[in-house]
C-alpha cells in the first residue's frame, strides 16, 4: 500500500498538465473574494457621532448664552444690583465709611479661629451677626422704597458698627478662652 512519494509526485505532474490554462486566474479570483469578503453584520455609528456632536453644540450653546443676571452690574459692597439706592451710592464720604466698615468686618472674621471648645461662642455670636445683616438689607431695602433720610443712613451705619463691635468683644472672650490664667491674674 504504500508508495514512494516519487511516484506519487510524477503523476500529480502528468495531472496538472491537464489543468486548464485559465485555472491559475480563476483560483486567484477565489482567493481574494474569501480574504476580503466583506463581514456580514457591519456596525454603523455614524449615528453616534452627529448625536455626540449635536449634544455638545446645545451644551456650548447652553453656556455662553447671555442671561439677565450677566447684564445688570453688581455693586461690589453690598452684592445688590447698581440701580438700587444703597449706603455708598449716596455719596463719596458715606461711601468710604461703608467700604472702611465692611473691609474691617471682612478683616476681623478672618482672624477669627474656630475650635471645638469655642464653637458654641462663635456660632452664637454669628447667629447676632446674621440678624444683623438681614436688619442691614431690609433697611437698605426701606432706602430704596421710602428714599433717603437721615433717620435710614443713621441706621445702616449703626447696623455696621454694631456688627465690628460684636466681632471685637467676640475676639475678646475668645482670648479670655485661650489664656484662662490671665484672665484670674488681671482679676487679682
Amino acid at each position: 500500500m504504500s508508495k514512494d512519494i516519487r511516484e506519487i509526485l510524477k503523476e500529480n505532474v502528468e495531472n496538472s498538465e491537464r489543468l486548464s490554462t485559465n485555472h491559475r486566474q480563476r483560483f486567484q479570483q477565489k482567493m481574494m473574494e474569501e480574504l476580503h469578503e466583506k463581514p456580514s453584520v457591519k456596525k454603523s455609528y455614524q449615528w453616534l457621532y452627529i448625536a455626540a456632536s449635536v449634544v455638545l453644540l446645545v451644551s456650548l450653546g447652553i453656556q455662553f448664552y447671555p442671561t439677565n443676571n450677566i447684564e445688570t452690574p453688581i455693586n461690589v459692597i453690598s452684592n445688590q444690583p447698581a440701580n438700587e439706592i444703597s449706603l455708598g451710592s449716596i455719596s463719596p464720604e458715606l461711601k468710604t465709611v461703608e467700604a472702611y466698615y465692611v473691609n474691617t468686618i471682612n478683616y476681623e472674621l478672618s482672624q477669627l479661629e474656630l475650635t471645638d471648645d469655642n464653637k458654641e461662642l462663635f456660632d452664637g455670636y454669628l447667629a447676632k451677626i446674621g440678624e444683623l445683616t438681614k436688619e442691614y438689607k431690609s433697611l437698605n431695602h426701606e432706602l430704596n422704597t421710602k428714599g433717603i433720610n437721615d433717620d435710614t443712613i443713621n441706621a445702616l451705619i449703626g447696623n455696621l458698627q454694631l456688627r465690628l463691635q460684636l466681632l471685637k468683644r467676640m475676639q475678646k472672650q475668645l482670648k479670655e478662652l485661650k489664656n484662662p490664667n490671665q484672665n484670674d491674674i488681671q482679676t487679682i
